[in-house]
């Protein structure tokens, strides 16, 4: 019985996940009294085919298959004194039949759970059987009967029962009433404390620091989201092939009843060079080359060299990250360039130092602060004065970045939300000093229309807002600009937005952003997309909607495995400008 439930449970996975196969036919046709919702889910089980059938003997051969397919799905949804029946038609070429009585549907009785050994504390066991959520008279579906036990074992090694196991359990199907009654066999094993850790490395790494990563101290009962918390902080450094966070067996507890963390830790290479190269029409062409350490410090440290040669942004770039530094889940990085940046807005030379401390809030929420001086020559028109003139300036800038991230896949999501918002106070020093406020607040939201998530509704809203800063006064390195691949589609880099005359943008001290997309799977590997984006700069005061320049296009995915390749093409819709007719932006992961 546990077999057949679990392939019934694996036809039902199967169809929640994949849902019907593009083809041409069912592969066998359904006769019976159906109930609708049934009947469909059965013929999305048997699926569909284009491959003609040439003989009787084939018919037969899927019919059969289609039987048992049809059996699985009947049991998952509480149907057992089902009549199956494979046959053939009489007809030339042949059809595959399959005809079902499905018979009642069988109900829940009343679940029970038998401790095989000693039971776990009180407080546990209520748990267990509020986990277990089974009521009797629901219908007896087997992928419910299966769900129940993994709920029954997860509850308790959550509550530090580490070594509970099912074992097979009794399913009484009575037909005299119709009834579906599961007993579960539990062995909950006695209450696991946990004591330090056992670190297998190849010697780079020091033991002593991977030790204070621990989210917990000795003697506290075993949970295995700190277990796994722990392996995600080693993982989140980046400088480890794989890591291995398990408990020891209980052979290798102490005689106080502790048992260990066992941690292994393969590490990357030390070193890594990168090269990168790039064109684009508005852009131009650019080459990079990273060298990085890793692990010089022996605390998952990574320092890292860059250099750029492109027609928009040339740079030499040093970077050291020492992760969980002082304490877990915080970051440190310090880093120091120099660069020499033109644009169509500005040309800008200069060198500066930066520093940020980034903190971790459960899986994926952040708060970074830190602050950056730079010390630059900025060249940039202005009305009067269509010449580049030159500024030499010292900013030095405060910076408060929070991101909560609810989606489901950081490069490719289907459901939930993020929200961003980053604040950086900022104090210009030259012949002129400016003190300003630089806010900029961003959500976004996923949609899906299935429950299989193939097709999504994304939506996107950024705003920004300059305080105690004119256009003038305001470096244009350090204004809003919009437009680009991943602003406002259809319009060049920097194209959205106040100009002077001679056609270079102005740059704003206000930003408003907002993009609708829609994302559609059309098989495993291949999506497109619908969007439309809208954005506006403003030189001054509120949002100036009436400047609002809207862009829209489609674009074609490509599912890597980990995220997508996006290819969009976009075209201007309003205040066009003169731009190209179409502008096209190839990038990996979603546009937001």
């Amino acid at each position: 019985m546990g077999r057949l439930l679990l392939r019934a449970f694996a036809v039902s996975a199967a169809l929640c996940v994949h849902g019907p196969a593009a083809a041409a036919e069912a592969r066998a046709q359904l006769e019976g009294d159906l109930d609708p919702d049934l009947r469909a889910a059965i013929q999305r089980a048997i699926g569909e085919t284009g491959d003609k059938i040439e003989t009787r003997f084939e018919a037969r051969r899927r019919a059969r298959a289609a039987a048992e397919d049809a059996i699985a799905v009947l049991r998952s949804e509480g149907y057992y004194a089902y009549v199956v029946e494979p046959d053939v038609s009489e007809t030339d070429p042949p059809i595959p039949l399959v005809r079902i009585a499905p018979g009642p549907r069988f109900r829940l009785g009343q679940p029970a759970i038998q401790w095989q050994g000693q039971a776990p504390d009180a407080d546990t066991e209520a748990r267990v059987r509020r986990a277990l959520d089974l009521e009797p008279g629901e219908p007896g579906r087997a992928a419910e009967v299966v769900a129940a036990e993994g709920r029954i074992v997860a509850t308790l090694q959550g509550r530090g029962y580490a070594d509970a196991v099912a074992q097979p359990r009794e399913v009484i199907v009575d037909h005299a009433d119709s009834s579906l009654t599961p007993s579960y066999r539990i062995q909950a094993g006695g209450l696991v404390r946990l004591n330090g850790l056992e670190i297998t490395t190849d010697g780079r790494t020091r033991a002593e620091w991977v030790r204070r990563l621990a989210p917990w101290t000795p003697g506290e009962a075993y949970d295995p989201e700190d277990v796994a918390e722990l392996e995600r902080r080693l993982l989140d450094t980046g400088v480890y092939d794989s890591v291995t966070v398990a408990l020891a067996p209980a052979t290798k507890a102490t005689a106080e009843g502790l048992r260990p963390v066992v941690v292994s830790l393969a590490e990357r290479k030390r070193r890594t060079i990168e090269a990168g190269a790039s064109y684009s029409t508005s852009e131009g062409a650019g080459v990079d080359v990273r060298w990085t350490r890793y692990n010089v410090l022996g605390r998952a440290d990574t320092l890292s060299l860059l250099g750029r040669l492109s027609d928009k942004d040339t740079r030499a770039q040093a970077e050291l990250t020492l992760p969980h530094w002082r304490r877990a889940q915080q970051t440190l990085r310090l880093g120091a360039a120099a660069y020499d940046v033109s644009t169509d807005a500005y040309d800008e030379t200069g060198f500066g130092v930066r520093g940020d401390i980034t903190r971790r809030y459960g899986k994926t929420s952040y708060v970074t602060m830190g602050g950056s001086v730079d010390a630059s020559r900025t060249k940039e028109r202005e009305e009067e004065d269509l010449s580049k003139l030159g500024r030499d300036l010292v900013t030095i800038a405060a910076l408060g970045d929070l991101l909560l991230d609810r989606s489901n896949d950081p490069l490719d999501p289907r459901q939930g939300w993020k929200l961003s918002a980053r604040a950086e106070p900022t104090v210009i020093l030259g012949e002129e000093n400016l003190p300003y406020l630089r806010l900029q607040v961003q959500g976004t939201g996923y949609v899906p229309l299935d429950k299989q998530g193939r097709t999504v509704v994304a939506g996107r809203l950024k705003v920004g807002r300059i305080v105690n800063g004119t256009v003038p006064e305001v470096p244009a390195s350090r204004r809003f600009y919009a437009g680009g691949g991943g602003s406002v589609r259809g319009f060049p880099y920097q194209a959205v937005g106040p100009r002077l005359a001679d056609g270079t943008p102005r740059g704003g001290t206000s930003l408003f952003e907002a993009s609708a997309e829609v994302r559609r799977d059309l098989t495993p590997r291949w999506g497109f997309a619908a969007f439309v984006d809208a954005g506006s700069v403003g030189s001054e005061g509120a949002i100036d909607f009436d400047d609002l320049a809207v862009g829209a296009g489609v674009g074609v995915r490509y599912n890597l495995g980990f995220a997508p390749i996006r290819v969009d093409i976009a075209t201007p819709v309003a205040n066009r400008n003169g731009e190209a007719a179409f502008q096209i932006y190839v990038s990996i992961g979603q546009s937001f």
